[in-house]
């Protein structure tokens, strides 16, 4: 038996979470039952999973628990953006090798045609919208990551367009950056809202249960079944587990020191006026990430509010330090004045914080992780689309079938070992706030 010594925690302040549509919370699990499959973790990867499981094995009962509500977590937490082109930042031209960056391009579009597909056939209100990226940079090393990534855009054969400093503010109203990469593949969504519709929408032999914390884990005391027990009191006996809690599997004894729980931090404003709307010009949606790894992520959204994202921590436990969110708001203030200088008086409605499964290679988990006991964990920092994709996927592996993409995941080495604490948390801490110290005014 492993006690599970850290779960879910996450601050209250999502504006993703607030501003989509409630719905009716599942029941917390507080008895026993039993089930084929029983997968932990109902984000982008736990959700197909259990979806695909279903589909694939439609006599078979699957259990589907989130610690938390659906949209509440991580797989609400994030920017929105469905990106479909690879970015090795361990490369020279941010592409690497063309073989890998075309397969990663292969699994990043199959996954939007799975959420495109789930949208359009559930009728799910997340705001989907093909509308690409910008990716924009104001300082030199930005501006040579531009240069690098055209490069291999080009090795890689697809799209993009440079837009030049004084063409910019037409597309995003502000004059702050020097130039931007526009990629046209990504996709935008409402991401809570997206994720509370994939959960609304489950096939009929899959049962959810929210607010369900696993506290005990034991897949060795029988040798046909894994046995979960709750904090209040339920018990889940199953054949397989899957596991798509990604750093937190770190508990359940998988991969312990290897998964990374890397928080981000956003602010979003209250609603523009039609005024400050034009003030700002440009389109009316679009969003921007950073040439800059720590740079800040932007986003305005089809309600007309603004989004800020940069700061990062590493918080070991995985769960959220709500004390930290007042600092993180007034950098983002600062960073939305250098942006905005003409919204000066637009305030922040919204600040959160949001957990990325990072690892020291870039390398995700995928496969078995023990005697019945699966996993599709560690997105790095790309969990709408590789959790997405890998949660589908395992269940197709789990159902027999092989392709050239289950090949692909099952080849990776896995994340690599990290030091042990106290080095661990110094050394990534430190890391951190060097790495966003050089982004300069990128952030």
């Amino acid at each position: 038996m492993i006690n599970v010594t850290s779960t879910p925690a996450d601050d209250n302040g999502c504006a993703w979470y607030h501003l989509s549509q409630k719905r009716t919370v599942k029941p917390m699990l507080t008895a026993k039952v039993e089930a084929d499959w029983v997968v932990v973790g109902a984000g982008f990867a736990g959700l197909s999973a259990a979806r695909q499981l279903a589909k694939n094995f439609p006599d078979d009962s699957v259990v589907l628990v989130e610690a938390q509500e659906v949209g509440f977590g991580a797989s609400g937490r994030n920017s929105g953006f469905l990106i479909d082109l690879p970015h090795d930042i361990g490369a020279p031209d941010y592409i690497g090798d063309l073989n890998t960056a075309g397969m990663y391009l292969k699994l990043n579009r199959a996954a939007q045609e799975i959420l495109k597909s789930l949208v359009t056939e559930f009728g799910i209100d997340c705001q989907m919208d093909p509308i690409g990226k910008y990716q924009s940079a104001v300082e030199k090393r930005g501006l040579d990551v531009l240069v690098a990534y055209q490069k291999g855009l080009d090795r890689l054969g697809t799209d993009y367009q440079i837009i030049e400093e004084k063409e910019l503010p037409d597309h995003i109203g502000t004059s702050f950056y020097k130039r931007a990469l526009f990629t046209p593949g990504t996709i935008l969504v409402q991401p809570s809202a997206l994720v509370k519709g994939l959960a609304e929408n489950l096939p009929s032999n899959v049962t959810l249960y929210e607010q369900t914390v696993i506290t005990a884990f034991d897949n060795e005391t029988h040798p046909h079944k894994v046995v979960l027990h709750t904090a209040k009191g339920g018990i889940i006996e199953a054949k397989k587990l899957v596991l798509t809690n990604n750093a937190f599997a770190a508990k359940f004894g998988f991969y312990t020191g290897r998964l990374l729980p890397i928080f981000t931090y956003s602010s979003m404003t209250r609603v523009l006026t039609e005024e400050e709307g034009e003030r700002l010009g440009g389109k009316r949606r679009w969003g921007i990430i950073p040439a800059d790894t720590f740079g800040t992520t932007l986003r305005r959204t089809p309600d007309n509010r603004l989004l800020v994202r940069n700061s990062f921590s590493y918080n070991s436990d995985g769960r959220s330090k709500p004390d930290l969110l007042p600092k993180i708001r007034q950098r983002h203030r600062q960073s939305f004045e250098n942006r905005f200088p003409m919204l000066s008086n637009t305030e922040f409605e919204y600040t959160w914080g949001g957990a990325l499964c990072m690892s020291r290679n870039g390398e995700g988990v995928f496969g078995q992780l023990g005697k019945n006991v699966y996993g599709a964990l560690c997105c790095n920092g790309l969990g709408t689309t590789k959790g997405t994709i890998t949660g589908t996927l395992l269940a197709d592996w789990l159902a027999g079938e092989r392709n050239d993409m289950i090949d692909f995941l099952l080849a990776s080495p896995g994340p690599s070992k990290t030091p042990p604490d106290p080095f661990l948390t110094l050394g990534v801490n430190i890391n951190l706030m060097y790495s966003q110290h050089r982004a300069g005014i990128e952030a």
